[in-house]
């Protein structure tokens, strides 16, 4: 029988469609505030799976409307009872799929209390942290029975990118955002598996730009489903030390898509070749997965804002079925329970 893991994951088409259609109006309002009113800092607060949606985030914003992104730590706030001035006007958004987590919550409160527009990307409409913030995008996942977030994450991601979509000025990302749900559908389909790890006990993954909080995702799902010591880092901050511990057959998994980091990419792919890594490699251009002892051919791509999604589609299916084969239920992480409440 099939996990709940995969199970929702394979939702996630749906779960898209019917975001992009019914957070549309409120999309559209808030984008058009923001245009009129661009926030000098943007702040973001969020955990776990969350929080690398916070980071895909941060690229987005950065790179295609050069907004200055911060992510919060909560403690900050929460334990050393300090809040730091942010000039104004600002934006906090706020990640979470079940937004009970009291340190994120607090954080909403606190910088929507000093005057900070607050808007929370939440799967729980009734919950605190909607209740907390101003304006709420909900990610319209339904329950996840699942402990690993796999349908929520997506739609954070989605969520983002309808958001960005109505900020930017030109039209061919919003143009774009309707065939998404469809490619995602035919990213379950990608080619390969992660077999070749079943056996392994350390991993790391490398993604640059707007793939590395994929590569973040992979990793944390690769740990908590297959039991699996995977670090994720940039491909970039691989090459400032974590290399040394490279060793004929090491196993590193690529993310990659095609965007202004794909030639670097291809080149640190190319050196760490040369090391005698085993080289995985989730893409859907050849050029990189030429370069693979195992590629993972990723069937279509869109632009880069959306192939980033796709990619993490596509990988979880391949954890859930690496978790069994290492014999663990992926619906079963040990030590772990569906919301976590740091304070």
């Amino acid at each position: 029988m099939a996990s709940w893991m995969l199970r929702e994951a394979e939702e996630a088409p749906k779960v898209v469609e019917r975001l992009l259609k019914e957070n549309e109006a409120e999309v559209r309002g808030l984008a058009a505030f923001l245009r009129r009113r661009p926030p000098a800092l943007v702040l973001t607060v969020a955990r776990g799976s969350s929080d690398h949606a916070a980071l895909y985030a941060k690229y987005l914003l950065e790179t295609r409307l050069l907004w200055p992104v911060l992510s919060l730590a909560p403690s900050v706030l929460t334990l050393y009872g300090a809040r730091p001035r942010v000039p104004w006007p600002s934006l906090l958004l706020a990640y979470s799929q079940s937004g009970e987590s009291p340190d994120v919550v607090e954080t909403v409160r606190a910088y929507r209390g000093a005057g900070v527009l607050t808007v929370a990307l939440v799967n729980q409409e009734e919950s605190p942290l909607a209740q907390a913030a101003e304006v709420v995008l909900p990610l319209h996942a339904g329950e996840e029975q699942a402990v690993a977030a796999t349908k929520s994450f997506l739609a954070m991601l989605a969520a983002t990118v309808h958001l960005l979509a109505h900020l930017l000025e030109e039209p061919a990302l919003r143009e774009t955002l309707p065939a998404l749900p469809e490619a995602m559908g035919r990213a379950l389909g990608a080619e390969g598996s992660l077999e070749d790890l079943v056996e392994a006990e350390n991993l790391f993954v490398l993604g640059r730009g707007l793939v590395f909080p994929m590569a973040l995702e992979a990793a944390l799902k690769l740990k908590e489903v297959a039991g699996l010591h995977a670090e994720g880092l940039s491909a970039a901050e691989f090459l400032h030390g974590p290399k040394a511990l490279l060793e004929a057959g090491f196993p590193l998994l690529a993310l990659v898509q095609r965007d202004q980091a794909l030639e670097a990419t291809l080149r640190t792919l190319e050196a760490l070749k040369a090391t005698g890594a085993h080289l995985l490699v989730l893409s859907p251009e050849p050029e990189a997965l030429d370069l693979a002892d195992v590629p993972l051919r990723l069937p279509l791509a869109l632009s880069p804002e959306l192939t980033s999604l796709l990619l993490a589609q596509a990988f979880y299916p391949m954890a859930e079925a690496l978790a069994w084969a290492r014999g663990l239920d992926p619906d079963r992480p040990r030590h772990l329970s569906k919301v976590t409440r740091t304070r």
